[in-house]
């Protein structure tokens, strides 16, 4: 497994193996990677000749009061995972690699509009600026996503189809711990106390789940997933919604494609989770 810290590196690996006839696929990640990862490596290496990794923290989709600093990093736990799953190229690069001064900026409207764009406004533009210039670098044929950032998901989506990238987006499954749980890289911030009371995300995605039917209004909805978050004493809701799972706009009647998505404060660690249902 090669290690690259620079642009002109890595387009030169890609460059050569394309000459070969090779295919190539792209997980981008912030590192400190976990088994959610590793399902997205492993769905990349099944349809792809080579796997890139990307692990970077990317500074412009953190607000100035969000955990950039303290956003956990591994970087040798993140090779071995890696080289372990049979990755390719892991393209490690410092933020002055990957933007200059003054920066240009991919924005997409509306989607960004509402759940995690509403409270974190300037995140969807720097994961869409990142990823941009990523595809860019890398030039893949297919980029891997999980479907816990669905609205992330959805937006790069829209990005790739505005923008005319002629790249497939595959949206992978939610992977949970055993006690359901989603997989984060940010439950690390949890204390045992804490990680115990985060359960009360997975236990509402169930409830969700066991009482959701078509025509049901979204606020009934919405107001049985909350009971179950706010008998937890350390849960905070930031948002549990109810939106067209394409357009993310917030919807009143359970119809068509919808994603019910929550983001939920356990002490000072935000967390999100979400399923989804088509009629």
């Amino acid at each position: 497994m090669l290690v690259v810290n620079t642009i002109a590196e890595v387009r030169a690996f890609i460059k050569a193996r394309r000459r070969e006839g090779k295919t190539v696929g792209l997980v981008p990640t912030m590192g400190y990677l976990h088994e959610g990862h590793a399902s997205l490596i492993k769905k990349c290496r099944e349809e792809n000749d080579i796997v890139v990794v990307s692990v970077f923290v990317n500074p412009s989709q953190f607000g100035p009061t969000e955990d950039l600093e303290a956003y956990p990093r591994d970087f040798d736990r993140d090779c071995a995972l890696c080289e372990s799953a049979g990755v390719d190229i892991v393209f490690h690069p410092e933020p002055t690699e990957m933007y200059k001064t003054p920066k240009a900026y991919v924005n997409i409207s509306t989607l960004s509009d509402n759940l995690c764009g509403k409270t974190r406004p300037v995140h969807f533009c720097g994961v869409c600026t990142v990823v941009c210039k990523l595809f860019h670098i890398t030039m893949p044929d297919r980029a891997y996503f999980g479907q816990k950032d669905a609205q992330q998901l959805a937006i790069i989506k829209k990005m790739v189809k505005d923008l005319d990238f002629d790249i497939v987006i595959v949206g992978c499954p939610i992977v949970r711990e055993i006690d359901g749980l989603a997989k984060s890289s940010r439950n690390i911030y949890l204390s045992s106390a804490e990680r115990k009371a985060a359960l009360c995300l997975s236990s509402s995605i169930k409830k969700g789940e066991s009482m959701i039917i078509k025509g049901m209004k979204s606020d009934e909805l919405i107001d049985a997933m909350r009971d179950v978050i706010e008998a937890e004493p350390m849960a905070r809701i930031d948002y549990v919604s109810v939106v067209d799972a394409f357009t993310m706009k917030d919807v009143e009647t359970i119809d068509g494609s919808v994603l019910v998505a929550m983001a939920v404060y356990i002490g000072k660690t935000r967390l999100i989770d979400n399923f989804s249902f088509e009629v």
